[in-house]
């Protein structure tokens, strides 16, 4: 994972969402703090950790290194939970997979929170074993909190564990620690879903999800390639994953109840996106993984009930005896103590003894040693085995990769909008942004606007506590444009002409006076927003000069 998650690292700009990332993460901390009081509150703990590191070096690269380095953690907490759950086989086949899939790569190099989200739920989930196993709540506790603070959609997964405890059918004093130990997670959140509450007009460009949506998540959370061949055989993996027993009762909970949730509260109110629940994912490649190790059991009985029976050979039958016997003790003595791990239904802790992995739940539907032991000299080929198998829809799939890592596959290319305005942006020139936001575009790459006139702008955003700065009113602005025969618009790209109107009052001027009284010239598109020269249709009616915000240098290209 940290392997891909390099690959093709610096791929030459950022969209808009990453432009925000480096320019709240390069304000001091007092001046992320006020921002975080009217927008993107539910970001701040992140924009906090990014601020710590593009202190160290403000770059692309950098930007995305934590994101590369969350998914890697995620990668080997679905494997540890692989081995927990199962067995070491099966952990190793989770990782690979949960690595390959083409939406955690997508994410993986994104300057956003939500790999860290998915390496914490990841986490969680892998104390929450722990927990039924006898540990302490309290890290679990304290991993969750964390993780609600990254995003707060990751709340969710709570609804995944409890149905987890539910399967195991837990005593009461293990629903009790985790009550206790999800409850002071929930407080710690309480503040920030106030705030963020506040600020919902901020996800209103979301649309209610529809069946489209629904079949789309489910293509791209169950395979590594989301049609064809690959696709049906990972539906057929899960489908026998399912009967694993521990495993399952943890990993389908977590696949399937985020996702379900978010979209059935958006059906009434729009709050759906693949990337809020992108930590569910990590249940598939635990269900595929158990379900081929399931189905390499099932294969092995077979092939064994065609061998000479154990009674045939006196000898054998007595030291398969003996095996069973050996193991059987554990087992009860686990339940005569109260061991609460899954599927069990007491509270004390149960120490591994003669294997290299947890002792198993009555739940789980595996075999004894005694009856795997026969099949050990095979382990490391089959293990290889399904290594190389995992690799063929990687390699299948190695031309989506690669063009994943063009700039271009994103929302915009800022890097690009911003080297054509430092080739076509003369000293002195006016410029508008339209919505106000694209000014995020000067801010992420401030060189070629560096001598233009921005005529809207009355405060930068770092001074005003805003992402975009503030603007002056709608009066001075019309009265600005009267004085200009040109002007450059950052803008929407499905903007001009267009029938939307604005909420902002200023931006209304903006469209409405460009729109009516000017005529479009030059024009560059880079996916949802674009550069334009726009001309006036006749003479200007005054001349107001604007004041340059910056002192007029030559334009040059925008800095990567």
């Amino acid at each position: 994972m940290l392997a891909l998650g390099l690959w093709g690292l610096d791929r030459g700009g950022m969209w808009g969402d990453e432009a925000v990332t480096l320019l709240v993460g390069r304000r001091t901390v007092p001046q992320i703090w006020r921002l975080l009081h009217g927008v993107d509150a539910v970001h701040g703990l992140y924009y906090l950790l990014m601020h710590a590191v593009l202190a160290v070096h403000p770059g692309e690269v950098a930007l995305r290194l934590p994101s590369v380095c969350g998914a890697a953690a995620a990668a080997g907490l679905v494997a540890a939970l692989g081995v927990r759950l199962a067995r070491p086989r099966v952990g190793l086949w989770a990782g690979l997979l949960y690595a390959i899939t083409p939406l955690i790569g997508h994410y993986a190099q994104e300057g956003r929170s939500y790999a860290l989200v998915a390496a914490g739920v990841a986490g969680a989930t892998l104390l929450l074993v722990r927990a039924l196993d006898g540990r302490s709540w309290w890290p679990y506790g304290a991993v969750l909190a964390v993780t609600f603070l990254l995003h707060e959609f990751a709340v969710l997964v709570l609804c995944a564990h409890a149905l987890t405890l539910a399967a195991a059918r837990v005593p009461r004093a293990v629903w009790a620690g985790w009550a206790r130990a999800a409850g002071v997670a929930v407080v710690v959140l309480l503040p920030l879903a106030w705030v963020s509450q506040r600020q919902s007009g901020q996800v209103a460009w979301l649309r209610v999800p529809d069946r489209d949506t629904t079949e789309r998540l489910a293509r791209e959370f169950l395979a590594v390639t989301p049609t064809g061949v690959v696709l049906w055989t990972s539906v057929l993996l899960i489908l026998a994953g399912l009967g694993t027993g521990r495993l399952a009762s943890v990993a389908l909970p977590l696949l399937v109840v985020p996702p379900a949730i978010l979209l059935t509260v958006s059906q009434f109110r729009p709050l759906f996106h693949e990337r809020y629940v992108l930590y569910a994912l990590a249940g598939a490649p635990l269900l595929v993984a158990a379900g081929a190790d399931r189905l390499l059991e099932l294969a092995d009985r077979l092939r064994a009930g065609a061998l000479p029976r154990p009674e045939a050979d006196p000898a054998r039958a007595r030291a398969v005896e003996a095996a069973g016997a050996e193991s059987r003790p554990q087992l009860v003595g686990a339940q005569a103590s109260g061991g609460h791990r899954l599927g069990t239904g007491g509270s004390s802790h149960v120490q591994p003894t003669g294997v290299d992995r947890e002792p198993e739940s009555p739940l789980d539907a595996r075999s004894t040693p005694a009856t795997r032991s026969h099949r050990t000299p095979r382990t490391s080929l089959i293990t290889l085995a399904g290594v190389l198998a995992v690799a063929v829809p990687f390699l299948h799939g190695l031309p989506a990769y690669r063009s994943d890592r063009d700039a271009d596959r994103r929302p915009e290319n800022l890097a690009v909008i911003s080297a054509l305005a430092g080739r076509e942006l003369r000293p002195g020139d006016p410029v508008l942004f339209l919505p106000s936001s694209w000014r995020v575009t000067a801010s992420a790459y401030p060189g070629p606007f560096v001598g233009a006139r921005d005529l809207a702008l009355a405060e930068s955003g770092a001074r005003s506590g805003t992402l975009s700065g503030r603007e002056v009113a709608p009066g001075q602005l019309r009265a600005r444009l009267a004085g200009v025969d040109r002007v450059w618009i950052v803008a929407q790209s499905n903007l001009l002409p267009s029938r939307w109107v604005p909420g902002d009052p200023t931006d209304r001027v903006k469209l409405d006076v460009v729109d009516g009284e000017f005529a479009r010239g030059r024009e560059y598109v880079s996916g949802r927003v674009k550069l334009a020269l726009y001309i006036r249709r006749m003479p200007p009616r005054s001349l107001d000069p604007v004041v340059a915000t910056t002192a007029p240098v030559s334009p040059r290209p925008a800095r990567r």
